[in-house]
């Protein structure tokens, strides 16, 4: 008996420890992210993606209720409404999910009390109590990890999933998404996941991590499809800032040699006539004078590069030219 119970830990141990990102909790990932940022946008196409990955209606409906408690309840609310538009499309491969039900503790408050001690410990690795203030402790406790937590639509390890990626997307919340982030390990996912899941987040540049300021509107819009920022760094450089799917025209730097550096997303530079080249945080690209050529973000990823010139001559200029098409864009992948 003794050996069954030491194998089974095992066995479970080493689940644990390879564990890797599903395409179900990527989906819930991004949903939540987008949701904590407030960016409705991104967030329709995410929550269609996500429900096509298998995530239930169910479990996108109690991620966006959890996050209340995190991002506020006009956030959650508006994700909510997306949610709520996107399912008129009546998908039939779309599922509702576990049924909902009323948790037992909405209607005892001693019993919400205590599953929010249990839950608050078991994710904070000790016991936990905000003396400080104890009306947030008892918040916390009682509606947080009690009230809430007491849904089955979504396990502890998916809340904290959910929970890391909502505050990887915000600003200032640096010493909560510390804690989460071990929260998470301590409800059941491994630091090798958490590690995937926020490396992912960038990658994805859902969550933009840059030290390279946005900038401002670009004054050469006009010039490119979709919205980008610039920002002068001084010496000559300039950082631009591509959001999701935005690319410039096809363009010619006459008489000096444009240089390239990608410091934060994912992008795409092409050259006229031949294929295109990822652009990813270290990537360099001197383009020739003369050369035909355009840039920016892929579909679903911001990017970032700084942008130079060297070898200027006299006399030179850029020449813009027509839009990069649709036909040529959706084609790279």
């Amino acid at each position: 008996m003794r050996f069954l119970t030491l194998l089974i830990a095992l066995l479970t141990m080493a689940t644990i420890q390879g564990q890797t990102l599903t395409v179900r909790q990527k989906g819930l990932a991004a949903c939540a992210c987008l949701m904590a940022q407030g960016d409705l946008r991104r967030l329709e196409p995410a929550v269609r993606s996500a429900l096509d990955s298998g995530v239930t209606i169910n479990e996108l409906k109690e991620t966006f209720s959890q996050l209340y408690a995190y991002t506020g309840f006009p956030r959650s609310l508006n994700a909510l409404g997306v949610l709520s538009k996107v399912l008129g499309e009546k998908n039939p491969n779309w599922q509702e999910g576990k049924p909902w039900k009323r948790p037992a503790e909405w209607s005892d408050a001693q019993k919400a009390y205590e599953l929010g001690v249990k839950n608050q410990t078991k994710l904070s690795g000790v016991p936990f109590d905000y003396t400080f203030c104890p009306q947030d402790d008892y918040y916390l406790k009682s509606h947080l990890f009690g009230d809430i937590f007491a849904g089955d639509q979504l396990s502890h390890a998916d809340r904290e999933i959910v929970t890391v990626s909502a505050l990887s997307g915000l600003e200032g919340v640096a010493p909560q998404l510390a804690a989460h982030k071990q929260g998470a390990i301590n409800m059941g996912n491994s630091q090798e996941l958490v590690d995937e899941l926020c490396a992912w987040l960038a990658s994805e540049s859902y969550t933009l991590i840059s030290q390279w300021p946005k900038g401002e509107p670009n004054p050469y819009g006009q010039y490119f499809s979709g919205n980008s920022y610039l920002a002068d760094v001084g010496g000559g450089m300039f950082n631009v800032t591509f959001e999701p799917g935005c690319r410039n025209n096809w363009h010619i730097h006459h008489k000096a040699v444009q240089v390239l550096i990608c410091v934060a997303g994912r992008g795409w530079y092409q050259e006229w006539g031949k294929e295109a080249i990822e652009l990813k945080p270290g990537v360099v690209i001197a383009i020739p004078e003369g050369v035909k050529h355009w840039h920016g973000a892929t579909k679903d990823s911001w990017m970032q590069h700084l942008a130079c010139h060297k070898d200027i001559q006299e006399g030179a200029s850029d020449q813009w030219l027509e839009p990069v098409t649709d036909e040529v864009y959706d084609q790279l992948k």
